[in-house]
């Protein structure tokens, strides 16, 4: 080549080199950084827009169908929605920088115009190298973003399940909420019961304030449940989490009463239960209350006694088998509510301290009642004449277990509790006291000391006063045919803690005496025109509606989430672009 020419060329490239560096570069290398910067901004938001937009469980950043209920947002998916979103675009952005570099190369260093053109291949490769660094930067203040969406968000969470928890916690407490299981071979106290959704029958097992949800949890079905007792979690079907068996319908909200009735073989158990709720049952409707069965066989087993009663015959004998207890829902106005367990086994339960062990509800209640047959003591069978042993045998059947050692068996077993058997309430009631009336030892029944003085005069005296340094309160009953319905159903009443002393208002018109036709065997109250006061299994608390949105779609709390998450990188946008824009503003010339 000639000198000149090439002294020219040498001239126009230093030259161009010049314009490049001190012209051309100066310019573009921040506006390809702020180009590039901006790219890679709107690529993140145009991926995080897809993967947080869509409502439904299948998309970018899919949310998988819990077993039972969703967990909080919080907690899991909103990490997985920003490594769906980071996953995706940093190497969309990687290959992106890498096929535009490879671009520029082979386009402006491919010929011999490479020479002229390398200063702005370098203002351009440099720019999109350097937005790496603003863009790291805006990758960590985005992932701050969603750690800090996370922090107030778990806070606000943490804060209401405490809240929710101790107001629960209180609840049960002011209440004295019991709840235990009444199945046989159970018996368990319950502290937490496993709750039906309403929509597809899915079991939940821990329906409480926590990891999936502070006021609701959202079932697979998208239910949406209540977590608390006060937010309405008794109007759901409740099942034992120990046996899986059917609880009351208001457990939890209605503290659960274990009533076991204790005595021998044929001392009357069935028979005073029978009276009880239907004296319950008379009171309930006097004062303008409700009183229900839980199950339909105890509705129809109670029917069927008063049917027998009303032919003037006995209820059918107590089968073997432990018992399921007889689940009475009682609600009278004030704060009167219980739900009543009324254990009644067969009387051979009570005749071996094996068999005594096998009855675990003994473990829970605070109350009992002793149904003791007078004619079983045998200081009073010694006393009775050939005369009065003939009238005993025809009108009623008599126990053969002497009530001293039933009672004493079921006391060895209370005094396994934490608490040696304490109880609140103990009724005694002695029964078939119109017979007993009518015999030489029965005769002073009412005077001197009435019940409890004549028990310690034929025998019972330290059973008497055993009961006395067992219980806060023991009350002495008798019941034969002539007792008011109205004063067992005070009896009931208090030994169950339905009201505070056996007082109370009277029976409605027509049951304080027996009506016409009652047969002579019959108990008062209960005649032929008894049917349509037969109580039923009505249920006290209105079913959970199922509310939620759609199995396809994510939970409500869900959307909330990504709508919070996305509002914040909406701003975190806005701001990059108008920092962007004012500081590509300032360094255009005036």
């Amino acid at each position: 080549m000639h000198p000149v020419v090439a002294a020219v060329l040498i001239a126009v490239w230093l030259g161009t080199m010049w314009l490049g560096f001190a012209v051309v570069f100066p310019v573009l290398f921040p506006a390809t950084l702020v180009v590039a910067g901006v790219a890679a901004l709107g690529l993140y938001y145009l991926h995080a827009c897809r993967t947080l937009a869509p409502s439904t469980l299948a998309g970018p950043s899919p949310v998988d169908p819990p077993e039972v209920a969703y967990r909080h947002y919080l907690l899991t998916q909103v990490w997985r929605d920003w490594w769906t979103i980071t996953r995706t675009v940093v190497p969309r952005v990687w290959r992106t920088a890498h096929e535009i570099v490879v671009t520029l190369t082979r386009t402006l260093l491919g010929g011999l115009w490479g020479f002229f053109a390398f200063p702005v291949w370098l203002a351009l490769c440099a720019g999109i190298a350097a937005a790496a660094l603003p863009a790291a930067v805006l990758g960590g203040a985005l992932t701050v973003l969603y750690g800090l969406v996370a922090a107030v968000g778990l806070a606000a969470w943490l804060a209401c399940v405490l809240v929710l928890a101790a107001v629960e916690r209180v609840f049960m407490a002011y209440g004295r909420i019991l709840q235990t299981c009444p199945h046989p071979f159970c018996y368990e106290r319950i502290g937490l019961p496993v709750y039906e959704c309403p929509g597809c029958g899915a079991r939940h097992a821990r329906l409480s304030p926590g990891p999936a949800g502070a006021f609701r949890h959202v079932c697979r079905c998208g239910a949406r449940l209540p977590t608390t007792v006060p937010l309405g979690r008794f109007r759901l079907a409740a099942y034992c989490p120990h046996c899986g068996g059917r609880l009351p319908e208001r457990i939890g909200r209605v503290r659960v009463e274990p009533l076991p009735f204790v005595g021998g073989p044929a001392a009357g158990k069935t028979t005073f239960m029978v009276l009880g709720i239907r004296a319950l049952h008379s009171r309930a409707r006097a004062v303008g209350g409700r009183l229900a069965f839980v199950e339909r066989r105890h509705a129809q087993a109670y029917a069927g006694a008063i049917r027998e009663f009303q032919r003037g015959g006995r209820p059918a004998k107590t089968g073997p088998e432990l018992p399921l207890a007889t689940m009475v829902d009682v609600d009278l106005p004030g704060r009167a509510r219980r739900i009543l367990y009324l254990f009644d086994p067969a009387g051979e339960h009570y005749t071996g301290a094996t068999e005594v062990e096998s009855l675990r509800y003994l473990d829970h209640g605070e109350a009992l009642v002793f149904v003791l047959d007078p004619f079983a003591l045998p200081q009073v069978r010694r006393a009775l004449t050939a005369e009065e042993r003939r009238l005993v045998d025809q009108a009623a059947v008599s126990s053969e277990e002497d009530p001293a050692d039933t009672l004493q068996r079921v006391l060895n077993e209370l005094r396994s509790r934490a608490d040696r058997g304490r109880q609140k309430r103990i009724a005694v009631v002695v029964t078939k006291t119109d017979l007993l009336e009518r015999t030489g030892i029965g005769r002073c029944l009412a005077t001197d000391g009435g019940l409890r003085g004549w028990l310690d005069r034929v025998g019972l005296g330290n059973t008497v006063r055993t009961l006395d340094q067992v219980a806060v309160q023991v009350r002495y009953f008798g019941s034969g045919l002539a007792t008011e319905p109205a004063e067992v159903a005070g009896l009931l009443g208090w030994v169950s803690g339905l009201a505070g002393n056996a007082d109370g208002p009277a029976a409605p018109p027509g049951t304080a005496e027996p009506p016409d036709g009652t047969p002579s065997g019959a108990p008062p109250g209960i005649g032929p025109s008894d049917g349509p006061d037969v109580p039923g299994t009505a249920p006290l608390r209105a079913p959970w509606p199922v509310r939620g949105r759609d199995s396809e779609r994510v939970p409500a709390g869900y959307q909330v989430g990504r709508w919070a998450v996305l509002a914040g990188l909406s701003a975190v946008t806005v701001a990059t672009l108008t920092g962007a824009l004012a500081a590509a503003a300032g360094r255009l010339p005036h």
